[in-house]
């Protein structure tokens, strides 16, 4: 199913499982989803399993939220307690949509609870009181984890809460991250459960000794491992060390919440010359979650200004991460976006995209935490393995079960929309707009800032990319404004140029001088190497250029760029 047909099922207002492999663009779609929503003047509540996943979003726990806190279990005495909650039964009260990131972490024990916290504060026997539910995750990847003394947790998927809500499966097909077929190869057979020679091979080819790759980042499975390296490398570096204080705003259980999910640590300590990964989103300034770089200078106030792997030299801002309920901010914790990254542990790493990783999965003890693992990475080339144990290249038996019905449900459900009359559609989606209180439009929503125009979502994302692009707006820009990367913005405009959409000229604004001045060399290995694939030119160049470079040399060239 395509990122547009899940957005079309979520509008209907059904409930939806949106699923999909590594890089496929479910928290885009969401993002797109929640869009739509806030134009109608719909505020959802957007949630997630983990504090980690939590920051991510900007939302809050779904155990905050719910106000289950820690318990997984909840008898009627604790419904008729939380039914006493002004706050708690405010917020439940009106909230007509429920978003849960990163389902696979959460046990069917939570979600049962979450789901009768629903029901009984809505005041509706109903199941989850009526609002629509959207779950968001990929079961491959990490499972949820049960404390010392627990019974072992079973998958929220189990659970009668997930039955009770039957949710439409919207398994997305598009792969956004990885475009090296090889590699692609290997995260599917993985992920199948196929570990054919070919998987070895190709994971035997990318091994490295430890002393290799100093420079890359590590991804461990356990906190001990990362932290001792991070503690070493940063101790080896001469000249003083800078120590950064987080500050905080809120109640002391709110905010020490969000400082254990936060990935930059609440002291963070750095020396010029320390390696170090961006831990939010800033497209202005080009830094996203996972960017690598290494600290040149302490600037203006102590501000860490940081060189990046592709050469952007970057001053760090200090930023915010909060919870939030809806338009209201509950706590905020203040601190600049840095976290050590010598090394960072496979859990931590979920949600992030990198360009090169070195890998230990020596001592990986859960399902899917190689999987995770390697599909942090875009391409085999990025990928430098250390070591892996027979644990890191499994999936859980169930998860793999029950994924060829997923896959048929979301077949299914794709069918079923395309054979479904536009008119029909359309009615669906104005009254469920109406039934949460909204304005229903005629095929478009309201206006999402001053000055701005109102966006259609019957246009595939190829035009609301072409849109943007012809106004003037840059890659940056464009990918600022729907929430992309740059590199499928690049893709976009690629499919636009061989459509004859957009000139040559037009692509020629996009190309800075360094891009121009690096065209010859890449074109060169790309005659060389008869090919326009980017991962063999990757690999000739050593990494020199990123894919966002080579993908917009390719571009560059089709369009005969000088």
């Amino acid at each position: 199913m395509t990122q547009q047909q899940a957005l079309g099922a979520l509008q209907t207002g059904a409930n939806v499982f949106l699923t999909g492999e590594p890089g496929s663009g479910k928290t885009h779609t969401i993002n797109r989803y929640v869009e739509y929503l806030r134009s109608y003047g719909i505020e959802p509540a957007i949630t997630a399993s983990t504090g980690i996943a939590a920051t991510h979003i900007g939302g809050m726990t779904v155990h905050s939220w719910s106000g289950i806190g820690v318990r997984k279990t909840l008898t009627e005495q604790d419904l008729d307690e939380m039914s006493t909650r002004e706050r708690l039964v405010s917020r439940i009260e009106r909230t007509q949509v429920l978003i849960i990131e990163e389902i696979s972490m959460l046990d069917a024990q939570t979600l049962n609870s979450v789901e009768a916290v629903c029901r009984t504060l809505k005041r509706r026997s109903v199941p989850w009181g009526g609002m629509q539910v959207v779950f968001v995750g990929d079961f491959f990847q990490l499972p949820p984890v049960s404390r010392a003394g627990e019974a072992l947790s079973q998958f929220s998927f189990l659970s009668r809460s997930w039955q009770s809500a039957n949710p439409l499966v919207c398994y997305l097909s598009e792969q956004h991250r990885q475009e090296d077929k090889e590699f692609l190869s290997v995260l599917s057979a993985i992920r199948g459960g196929d570990l054919a020679p070919h998987v070895h091979t190709a994971l035997q080819s990318r091994k490295v000794a430890a002393e290799a790759q100093a420079g890359r980042t590590r991804l461990y499975a356990h906190n001990v491992n990362v932290d001792r390296v991070n503690l070493e490398k940063l101790s080896a570096l001469p000249g003083d060390e800078m120590l950064f204080t987080m500050e905080s705003r809120g109640p002391e259980a709110l905010v020490s919440g969000l400082k254990r999910s936060c990935l930059s640590p609440q002291e963070l300590r750095l020396k010029v010359g320390a390696r170090v990964m961006f831990t939010k989103n800033n497209f202005e300034l080009g830094f996203v979650n996972g960017t690598i770089g290494e600290v040149k200078a302490f600037g203006e106030g102590g501000a860490p200004v940081v060189r990046t792997l592709r050469g952007k030299v970057i001053t760090a801002p200090v930023m915010e991460w909060v919870i939030a309920d809806g338009a209201r901010t509950l706590a905020t914790i203040i601190q600049f976006p840095l976290r050590l990254a010598w090394a960072i542990t496979v859990h931590k790493s979920q949600g992030m995209t990198l360009d090169s990783a070195v890998v230990d999965l020596s001592e990986a003890f859960e399902y899917g935490q190689g999987y995770v693992a390697l599909s942090r990475v875009r391409a085999l080339a990025g990928l430098f393995l250390l070591r892996y144990n027979t644990r890191a290249l499994e999936v859980h038996p169930d998860v793999l079960l029950v994924d060829a019905e997923f896959r048929e449900k979301s077949d299914v459900a794709a069918e079923a929309f395309a054979k479904m009359p536009a008119s029909e559609q359309a009615l669906m989606e104005r009254n469920f707009v109406s039934a949460c209180g909204g304005k229903a439009g005629a095929g478009q929503v309201k206006k999402r800032g001053k000055g701005r125009k109102p966006k259609a979502y019957g246009k595939t994302t190829y035009d609301e990319t072409f849109e943007l692009f012809k106004a003037g707006n840059d890659v940056r820009a464009v990918a600022k404004t729907r929430g992309l990367t740059t590199g499928t913005v690049l893709s976009h405009l690629e499919e636009l140029f061989m459509k004859g959409k957009i000139s040559g000229d037009d692509i020629g604004r996009i190309v800075p001088p360094h891009i121009r001045k690096a065209i010859p060399a890449v074109s060169a290995a790309f005659h060389e190497l008869k090919t326009e694939k980017l991962t063999p030119v990757f690999e000739k160049l050593g990494g020199k250029y990123s894919y966002e470079d080579l993908r917009l040399i390719r571009l560059a060239l089709s369009a005969k760029v000088e």
